[in-house]
Parts: C-alpha cells; structure tokens; sequence
C-alpha cells in the first residue's frame, strides 16, 4: 500500500484531542446536571439512557473521523500500466546577443525583455522540444533541442551579451546553424524563432530563409526595438559606465530593422511580429501558430498508474456516520399485558 498524499497524517492528531474532548465533555455534562438537577430526578432520567449506547455512538464517531482521514491520504494498491505519448513541434529559439541589444528603448532593455518574454513561454509548454541559439557576429547552439525545461531554461540563464565573442549581428549564421541543428529528419514539425533588432550585418539572411524553406523550417521573426532607436550603455573593463562608440568617436544609435525580418519570415511562410513593453509577441506567435501547427510523436513511454482506493474508507466512514444517527441511547422497554 502507498499513500498519495501522505501528507494528511498529520491530522491523525486530531482523533486523540477528538477522544479527549468527548471525555471532557461528558464529565462536564455530568457536573451541569448535578447542579441543576435533584439526585432522585437525575437518576431516574439516567435510568432511561443506554451508557453503552452512548458510548458506542461516540467510538463510531471517532472511527468515522479516522477513516475520512484515511481516504484523504488517497491509499492506493494495485496497479496497471498505461501508453503514455507526448506530440509536438520543435521549436529553436535564436536569440540576439548583439551590444545593440543593451539598448533601453524597451525597458528593462531589448535583451532582458527578450530573455524574460522567452522563460515565460518555456514554462507554459507542454510537450514540445525547445532549443537555444545564441547569435551576434556568429551563432552558436547554446541548448540542443530538449523536453527538459528546466535544462532549457538554465542555458537560457547561461546566456548573455558576451556569449558570442565575435560582434555584430548575423541573422544568416541564426538560420544556418538552426538548419544545422535540424538537420536530417523529416522535412516539418521545424520552426525557428528570431528575436533581433534585425541589424543584419552580412546582408545574406532572405538567401538563408530560402534554404531553411528547402529544409521544411518555418521561421518567425520578432523584432524588438523602435523605429527612433536608442544609444546603446555599456561598462568598460574599469567599471565606468558610458556608451557605445563607433571608429570616429560618434555615439551608435541602434535603431530597429523591421524590413529585413518581414522578408525572411515571408520566405517561408512564418509571420513577423514587432515587440512593445506591452505585449512582446512571442506567446501570440505560439498560440496562433506554431500550437497549432502538425505535431509528430515526440516520445512514447509506459507509466505505472496506481489504483486509488480512497472510495472503501470513505464509504466505511459514511457508514459508520449512518449507524451512529440510527443508533438511539434509549433503553429498549417492554410491557406486560
């Protein structure tokens, strides 16, 4: 026998202060009708009541709290096993680790709204694989695609703008190395999450989606920034705070690119979506279309399901409440004719 919620027995405790408060009572009921009662009426009105009556009604009482409290631990024996299979879509998440995403246009800044909108996903999915890839100059897969969440989200915490040494922003090396990572299999169930200000530096990505489509990967495209743009803050090794500059000694301002990312998501039939504060995207991107999309069986395995038998107790505690209201303290009487 195991107990699903063995939890419960702590609330064992009560029976013996439920024990106790019956005696209490009952000596205490004692002393009420001594006081309020002569000793010859008394005793004739006890003359009419069954002691032992009484008393069983209170351990039927007792053995139906027990028994509640028993089923409440939901013991369970006997068991059988059941097919247990998991369907989904995979999905890589390409996220750009560029300087360009410290900019503060959106708050806290494009890289820790992307981080934080990316972990809140990961914890609502059920059943599809999720992986990481990390991009600015070049692209590197940071987590493999995984059913494992927690592993996924620990990369995820791993990752920052220094992760990829090489600087700049590729979003051709993003999509080359997802179709690196998906490589072989069947050409569907693949999507490719981007989410970039969409700085292309290398000019090849509407070339890259065009192979991704070969592959069967749809990708979609988030982009995240403003149109205005922002200067980008950064530290220098020293700890002094200020702001990236380029060769001539000019402030960068990092603006948002939103055509490049339209193409590359219409490539391969995705959809683009532009991030605010408000609402980021990626969440409506999955729920419309990438749920929504055909799943293959991720894995099959067989699970060892107990049977609960909470019902017996339950029911032998209802019965024992059902005799206790039946059971009268009245002595029987007879008559003589």
């Amino acid at each position: 026998m195991r107990f699903a919620a063995a939890g419960f027995s702590f609330w064992f405790v009560l029976i013996p202060l439920l024990v106790l408060f019956y005696i209490w009572s009952a000596r205490a009921r004692g002393s009420v009708m001594e006081k309020f009662a002569h000793k010859e009426l008394l005793e004739e009105l006890s003359s009419r009541l069954d002691r032992r009556k009484r008393s069983l009604k209170v351990i039927l009482i007792i053995l139906a709290a027990a028994f509640i409290l028993f089923s409440l631990m939901r013991p369970q024996w006997g068991f059988h096993w059941e097919e247990v299979k998991r369907k989904g879509v995979d999905m890589l998440i390409a996220l750009d680790t560029s300087k360009s995403m410290l900019a503060e246009d959106v708050k806290p800044s494009r890289f820790e709204r992307s981080k934080l909108a990316i972990r809140d996903l990961v914890r609502g999915l059920r059943g599809d694989r999720v992986g990481l890839i990390a991009f600015s100059g070049s692209a590197f897969l940071q987590c493999p695609l995984t059913l494992d969440y927690g592993g996924f989200l620990l990369s995820l915490d791993n990752t920052g703008i220094d992760t990829i040494p090489k600087g700049g922003t590729s979003i051709t090396s993003a999509i080359r190395e997802a179709i690196k990572s998906y490589e072989g299999g069947q050409k569907k169930y693949k999507t490719l999450v981007i989410i970039t200000d969409g700085e292309d530096h290398e000019g090849d990505a509407e070339q890259a989606a065009e192979e991704a489509k070969k592959e069967g990967i749809t990708i979609f495209c988030i982009g995240i920034g403003t149109k205005e743009g922002d200067i980008i803050p950064i530290t220098d090794e020293s700890g002094q705070k200020g702001y990236l500059k380029d060769s001539r000694g000019n402030v960068v301002k990092s603006r948002l690119d939103e055509t490049s990312l339209q193409k590359v998501a219409l490539k391969t039939g995705g959809v683009y979506v532009r991030a605010t504060n408000a609402d980021f995207g990626l969440d409506v991107i999955y729920r419309q279309r990438i749920c929504k999309m055909e799943k293959r069986e991720l894995e099959t395995r067989m699970n060892k399901h107990y049977e609960e038998r909470f019902q017996i107790f339950l029911g032998m505690a209802l019965l024992l409440l059902l005799a206790e209201y039946c059971l009268s303290e009245n002595k029987m009487t007879g008559s003589a004719s």
